[in-house]
């Protein structure tokens, strides 16, 4: 089965945003690298998928509807979209869609590969390493599909130097403790090199002193280690989006559409304002509380020269890092896609108030995938 997009007009407009910027945590916008890149060396020479339709294509963090449950064996919360546009040059013709992993998602590779033997595709196998995680963040999409051999050209994942800077600056704080807690002081001369080795992934015998401090597995200690290097940055992430986030909740308070006589909208505009700010609100303080788990693993190896709550953390990472991710993910697109709209308002006009409405039903929609504690209820750490 496969959704076509070029009916409604909401459909249609939603589809034609999404073409106008570069991808977010929740789109990874191939036709933008293409119009962008396309004539790069590397553009051809390591592309994102061997298809080129496929290399043209929107992808997507989808949070799937009631009505949507059906189409998987299994219930899920969210799912990754792929869009193929009708025209990658003109996105308000619509296209094709399919949800990773739904009913007649095969039947759809098979059509686009034109073969009837898709499980040994290597594109299939970057679909389904874009499916295991729970954002498209551009760090931790090439982080994934480096482990699995797939290394992409930059263009693809583009990443400041600026924000790479800001980055390995905040993690080799973090690091250097840890690592001087493991080798001792003697070793502080290494701590950064050290560092720029555990930042990299590239987990070598120098290591190892650190991995029979926590007495892990080899295994053990490599998939601890991509989760350890998620979260730290996820808190850089964390860090960056507190001012973000504040002229979002600034902006739905005090942002005013175009004039509308239509009551429903209004209403509608009064009714998920406030609800939006706080669910938001919310969404912050749960990314807080998980990353105060690692906070005090952290402190307990480091300052209270305990490597047991640090050796937790590392084998239990893994499910703490999807539900960290998709938080940071939902907030980091609500951030960028925020800022993008406004920015091009400021460029043209205000939005009419049906299309506000719009953007704000989006966050909702993303919204509905986290679980979030009323703070009323919600335990304190």
């Amino acid at each position: 089965m496969v959704f076509e997009m070029s009916g409604t007009q909401k459909d249609v407009r939603s589809l034609a945003n999404l073409g106008e910027t570069a991808s977010t945590s929740r789109v990874l916008n191939l036709g933008y690298v293409y119009r962008a890149h396309g004539e790069l060396p590397e553009y051809t020479a390591k592309p994102f998928f061997a298809n080129r339709q496929m290399n043209r294509a929107l992808i997507l963090k989808h949070t799937l509807r009631a009505n949507e449950q059906d189409l998987f064996t299994k219930p899920r919360r969210t799912t990754t979209k792929i869009i193929l546009p009708f025209d990658p040059d003109d996105l308000k013709l619509g296209g094709q869609s399919v949800l990773v992993g739904q009913v007649g998602y095969d039947n759809f590779l098979r059509n686009i590969y034109n073969t009837k033997t898709i499980a040994a595709l290597p594109d299939v196998e970057v679909l389904r390493a874009l499916d295991e995680l729970p954002s498209l963040d551009p760090f931790l999409v090439r982080e994934h599909l480096g482990r699995r051999g797939y290394r992409p050209a930059s263009c693809y994942l583009h990443i400041t130097q600026a924000d790479i800077a800001r980055m390995i600056g905040f993690a080799n704080g973090e690091i250097e403790s840890l690592v001087r807690e493991a080798f001792g002081s003697a070793m502080q001369q290494a701590t950064l090199k050290l560092a720029g080795k555990i930042l990299a992934n590239e987990l070598d015998n120098e290591l190892d002193p650190l991995r029979m401090t926590l007495r892990l597995s080899s295994a053990e200690f490599s998939d601890g280690i991509f989760s350890w290097r998620g979260f730290l940055y996820f808190k850089w992430r964390y860090t960056e989006l507190q001012g973000e986030l504040n002229k979002v909740l600034n902006g739905l308070a005090t942002y005013q559409p175009m004039l509308t006589r239509d009551k429903a909208v209004l209403e509608f505009l009064a009714d998920i304002r406030p609800r939006l700010a706080k669910r938001i609100s919310l969404a912050i303080v749960s990314v807080g509380r998980t990353l105060a788990v690692y906070d005090q693993a952290y402190l307990a190896l480091t300052k209270g020269h305990d490597p047991g709550p640090f050796r937790r953390f590392l084998l239990e990472g893994p499910s703490l890092f999807f539900e960290l991710g998709e938080h940071i993910g939902i907030l980091s697109h609500i951030s960028s896609f925020w800022n993008y709209r406004m920015s091009r308002v400021n460029r043209m006009q205000r939005m009419s108030a049906e299309e506000y409405s719009e953007l704000l039903m989006d966050y909702s929609d993303s919204l509905s995938a986290l679980y979030l504690e009323d703070e009323s209820t919600a335990q304190s750490w």
